[in-house]
């Protein structure tokens, strides 16, 4: 069963973080010596799946970070980062990408009997990715306009996330996925704790850095208020609304954002495409999309 996030309580206090070396180190048992060196460590492995690769990337761009990551863990499979391959089972496996072929629902369920803890990370894996477009549209007549051969294809009408296939120990959302948070559930994992990841929206961010509420002082519509937390505010920050990257907060409001963004002046269509992006097949924001395409928006 997906694993929710924490509340926003349990958070590590701004400026207190640990270091990454500390954070991903185990920590020793009271009363006890720490683990040496040689004893094994725990084998991690990155799966893909129908996914831009983003989220792997995230993991490459921690830099400094992957000497103490690479030190805490035996990295079994990461083909995006070597060709090494080490037979499973795995302690731990991070999986990219949405469900999007029969090979692909196959593979999944082999995975899954390999993992000792499955963990989805970025928004391709945990709610259908920017590909779950399709699941509103004719995949047969994309196809046909952009292959030569369609009939050579194997693939499935809708791009779903892979907890709609297996069990999923917990998801990690975004667009890509935040380096910091990755680590934080690497730490956890090592450690048997809980991953401090904020379940509160983007607005909460906006406060904490003095951003200007861009809806009230400009009039710009943002998904900010139904959004979770875990880019900083990026987009808030330069001016510009939240496009949802991360996915629904974990009580969203939806009706209400929309009843603001028809205030705003957005058309019925422009309301389900903001929806309707990187989260698509997030529920909530499926609910929202799909219930004002029915004409609930007015």
């Amino acid at each position: 069963m997906t694993e929710h996030p924490v509340p926003a309580s349990a958070e590590p206090a701004t400026g207190t973080e640990p270091t990454v070396a500390s954070a991903v180190a185990p920590e020793p048992a009271a009363g006890t010596e720490p683990a040496p060196a040689s004893a094994a460590r725990p084998k991690l492995a990155v799966w893909k799946f129908a996914s831009c690769d983003g989220c792997q990337l995230s993991l490459l761009n921690c830099e400094d970070e992957l000497l103490s990551i690479a030190g805490a863990v035996h990295i079994a499979y990461f083909p995006e980062a070597t060709r090494a391959v080490v037979e499973g089972p795995y302690d731990l496996s991070l999986v990219e990408g949405s469900i999007t072929t029969p090979e692909d629902m196959r593979r999944i369920h082999e995975i899954r009997a390999q993992s000792g803890t499955l963990v989805t990370i970025g928004a391709c894996a945990t709610a259908g990715g920017i590909q779950a477009l399709r699941n509103w549209a004719d995949v047969d007549e994309f196809r046909s306009i952009v292959y030569a051969h369609p009939e050579y294809l194997s693939t499935l009408d809708t791009s779903t996330p892979i907890a709609s296939h297996v069990d999923v120990d917990y998801e990690l959302r975004g667009c890509p996925v935040d380096k910091r948070q990755l680590i934080e559930v690497l730490a956890a994992f090592l450690n048997g704790r809980k991953p401090r990841i904020p379940s509160y929206s983007v607005c909460v961010e906006c406060k904490r850095k003095g951003n200007i509420c861009v809806p009230v002082a400009n009039g710009t519509p943002c998904l900010g208020p139904v959004t979770q937390a875990g880019c900083g505010a990026l987009c808030p920050s330069y001016g510009r609304g939240c496009y949802g990257c991360f996915g629904p907060q974990d009580t969203p409001n939806t009706s209400s954002l929309t009843t603001q963004l028809v205030e705003l002046g957005m058309s019925d269509a422009d309301i389900v495409r903001v929806y309707r992006t990187f989260n698509a097949g997030a529920p909530e924001f499926e609910a929202a999309g799909n219930a004002v395409e029915a004409g609930g928006a007015r």
